[in-house]
């Protein structure tokens, strides 16, 4: 008996989504591309988030409590100078990313396309009759988790339970595994946006007191006030990225973590019927250890 492994790449069950996906980042795309017009822009202003707003000379170059009250929201945001500016771009694309990878999840994380049931029902009908091609076949049809994980089982039938617990299990990881693949950059995200944010809100605060330093104490607390508050915003930004994006990566992580579990049951129950007829018959339900998480 001659089965063949299942391929990975022939197992690719996120292909399907891939057009669908790149029109959801194309329509992400376009929505921030309008968003100056339809956030910060005021009648007869120009709304390019490059262009720095005027900025009165000055002491400390802060802006006026009276032209504050007057900016507008991108103004606010890249009120930040060169290295501010810098850095809430970055936070930009990071929130772009972190959009698209939530979506993306929420797009292929479905128990219906990953456990499909009637494949796993077709495969125990299978394996009971001992048509053990058919399964195999049945499996390659309908390429998903579940049919890579018990196309590796069938695989090893010849060689006893023993084997095929064990070919179950390491698909079993591997599928985990890839499914954590996308998510682990949502971690990232969360973790590091905070951390650009704080270092844009340090160095802003750095560059607002060497100000005060060098006008020996002129500058008024409107002035200093100004040069703070554009600087904070970075960190506003950072925090804004990251609450969404650990919060998404935690349920996210927690629905692999289902999933992997219902696989391992639901191979145990296609290969039920013909356990107990191979050699070493009596092992323990096959489980599967998700991989470390940072």
């Amino acid at each position: 008996m001659d089965l063949v492994r299942i391929d990975l790449e022939r197992c690719d069950w996120t292909s399907r989504l891939r057009p669908a996906k790149r029109y959801l980042l194309g329509f992400i795309l376009g929505a921030l591309a309008l968003a100056p017009s339809s956030l910060g822009q005021a009648p007869g202003q120009d709304a390019s988030i490059l262009s720095p707003p005027n900025v009165p000379s000055g002491p400390t170059g802060g802006i006026k409590p009276s032209q504050a009250a007057d900016d507008t929201f991108f103004e606010i945001v890249f009120s930040g100078g060169p290295l501010g500016v810098g850095i809430m771009i970055a936070l930009i694309l990071m929130s772009i990313l972190a959009m698209y990878l939530v979506i993306d999840q929420w797009l292929t994380l479905r128990r219906k396309d990953l456990i499909p049931n009637e494949l796993n029902e077709n495969v125990r009908q299978l394996l009971s009759q001992g048509k053990l091609k058919d399964a195999d076949q049945a499996c390659r049809s309908q390429p998903c988790p579940l049919s890579y994980v018990l196309a590796s089982g069938i695989a090893e039938i010849e060689y006893g339970w023993p084997a095929v617990e064990k070919s179950l299990e390491d698909a079993l990881a591997e599928q985990a595994a890839r499914m954590y693949r996308k998510l682990e950059y949502l971690s990232v995200i969360g973790n590091l946006a905070p951390m650009l944010g704080l270092l844009g809100t340090v160095a802003g605060m750095i560059l607002a007191f060497r100000e005060v330093a060098l006008s020996q104490g002129t500058a008024g607390a409107g002035q200093l006030a100004s040069g703070i508050y554009s600087a904070l915003i970075t960190t506003v930004a950072g925090l804004l990225i990251a609450i969404p994006s650990l919060g998404a990566f935690a349920v996210f992580r927690n629905r692999i973590d289902e999933i992997t579990s219902e696989m391992a049951t639901a191979a145990q129950q296609a290969f039920g019927p013909i356990r107990r007829r191979l050699p070493g018959g009596g092992g323990t339900r096959p489980t599967a250890v998700p991989p470390p998480r940072g």
